[in-house]
């Protein structure tokens, strides 16, 4: 029986995003964790000679949050930007997973448009030792620079 090996699954420290905004390539050092998703739109469809209701896709949403350490005035900039002038600044953000004990290779996926939805403004916590902020956005497409290589199996 084929099973995947350990050395194979990628760690989730070992990896780089980046965000390019206003054509400035950013280092995003800083992010704890990032997850994006995408979902798809259907419309429900009846027909005759079925009872059943069918679904057709008709569309998707980008959607994702991430949390970060509380180190960075970029993303409140940005929305401080929107708030006074009305200008709303969409950017790319790339991440690159890879694990260099696993043989699967590298992933690059950019997210296109990332548009934020909220940001924390000010933040204290006589609780926390670190602060760490939640950023939600949206986005608009996605472009795969490179996938992982399949994984091989071993034999028991």
């Amino acid at each position: 029986m084929a099973f995947l090996k350990a050395s194979d699954t990628i760690s989730g420290q070992e990896g780089r995003a980046y965000a390019t905004i206003n054509g400035q390539v950013e280092e995003m050092f800083y992010i704890k964790t990032l997850e994006a998703s995408v979902e798809k739109e259907k419309a429900d469809v009846k027909t005759l000679g079925r009872r059943g209701t069918q679904h057709k896709a008709i569309g998707w949403n980008g959607t994702g949050s991430m949390t970060i350490y509380y180190v960075t005035s970029r993303f409140r900039q940005l929305m401080l930007d929107y708030m006074s002038s009305g200008k709303d600044t969409d950017f790319d953000v790339t991440i690159t997973n890879e694990d260099p004990n696993s043989t699967i290779g590298l992933q690059t996926i950019t997210l296109l448009g990332v548009n934020l939805d909220s940001v924390v403004m000010v933040s204290l916590d006589t609780e926390s030792d670190a602060l760490e902020e939640d950023i939600d956005f949206t986005f608009e497409g996605v472009d795969m620079g490179q996938a992982f290589d399949a994984p091989t199996s071993s034999q028991n």
